[in-house]
């Protein structure tokens, strides 16, 4: 199986299985001297940690990472960094009354089709149980980044078609406050009270709810993103589609600006206070020609109602035969598997800044 790494210069490789012994990740061209502990890889896979709400999935794994090479004493070496999170809570007996059934919304069909085997325990490789070791990954990209002044922040835009108002970008330190004492992540009090009944009525209707999530960058420098095919936004959109469960990805104004008129889209350019030279506005989300203005970088990702429900579905089985299927009793899955999306898609953020970063201390003299 190809494509397990991402990155050019901060390239991550992940590996494992939803129900294997465990999963983990090698993360290649980190810089030494960069300060790192395990606890703080705990504190972000803390966030992505099932079984804290009635709005994630009941499993209770406590996804402590290890880190087993590349830190000496606290600090990254430059040799490649392999971080493991044992699998604790994986219970394979519920798919056995499935395993030759074609599920819908999964990737049982396609798997079959493409390596003539398929891992049907919690969907295997491609479970979203492989976006820990992202988390992971990005805790190192984000250490990487705050070196450099750099600060993200992602959160619940969207969830059943409920919207919350737009946010201001002016301190991500006071949203980011605001996002992590949100059961759902979520820095809009009120249309998240609506959000969470919601997805607590799907829930008990036995289906699930779809949502979109809202990333900000802030501090990041101009210059970063290459021309034509590894443009800033192009490699954000890799990554965020390449997560589970992704239908959708969006930079700025996103499809809104083709709604737009050229005067109304078009940024502006300006002077500030400071005799820096800046724009007015930020249709363009941050970016332009793929490279980075030095305005926040913003962008949103949707992601589609979580595909296993507990509602009877019609399917047919490997050798082609119509039948019923329905989730076994005590399946364990999250109503709306945008909420814990959110750190997923701060870490690919940051792995993919941290790329672009290293990318550009070798552009120029």
């Amino acid at each position: 199986m190809a494509s397990n790494f991402f990155g050019q210069l901060f390239r991550i490789t992940t590996f494992g299985e939803s129900h294997g012994k465990a999963i983990g990740v090698v993360i290649d061209g980190c810089p030494a001297g960069l300060k790192i502990t395990e606890s703080e890889v705990n504190q972000e896979l803390a966030h992505r940690q099932p079984g804290k709400s009635p709005y994630t999935s009941p499993r209770g794994e406590s996804d402590q990472a290890e880190i087993l090479s590349g830190v000496f004493r606290g600090e990254t070496t430059g040799a490649p960094i392999s971080i493991l999170i044992w699998n604790k809570d994986a219970d394979s007996s519920k798919y056995e009354s499935i395993k030759n059934l074609l599920r819908p919304g999964h990737a049982n069909f396609t798997y079959l089709q493409k390596y003539g085997i398929f891992d049907y325990r919690g969907g295997g490789r491609s479970s979203a149980r492989e976006t820990a070791a992202r988390v992971a990954a990005g805790a190192i990209a984000k250490k990487l980044l705050a070196f450099f002044k750099i600060e993200i922040c992602a959160f619940v835009a969207e969830i059943g078609g409920i919207a919350i108002r737009e946010p201001h970008f002016d301190s991500l330190v006071k949203l980011k406050k605001k996002v992590l004492a949100n059961p759902i992540f979520c820095p809009d009090e009120k249309q998240a009270e609506k959000m969470m009944k919601a997805i607590l009525e799907a829930k008990e209707e036995g289906d699930s709810l779809g949502g979109i999530l809202q990333a900000a960058v802030m501090n990041l420098p101009p210059g970063l993103g290459d021309p034509v095919y590894a443009k800033l936004e192009a490699l954000l959109a890799s990554a965020m589609l390449s997560l589970p469960a992704t239908k959708g990805f969006e930079i700025g104004s996103g499809f809104a600006a083709a709604r737009m008129k050229g005067s109304e889209h078009n940024d502006a350019f300006d002077i500030d206070e400071k005799g820096c030279i800046t724009t007015k506005t930020n249709c363009a989300g941050g970016l332009l020609g793929g490279i980075s203005t030095g305005l926040p970088l913003t962008f949103r990702v949707a992601f589609k109602p979580t595909s296993s429900i507990k509602k009877t579905q019609n399917t047919v089985n490997i050798k082609g035969e119509k039948k019923s299927f329905k989730l076994p009793k005590g399946s364990r899955h999250d109503p709306c598997v945008a909420i814990r999306a959110v750190p997923i898609i701060e870490a690919m953020t940051a792995c993919v800044l941290a790329d672009a970063l290293l990318m550009k201390r070798s552009n120029k003299l």
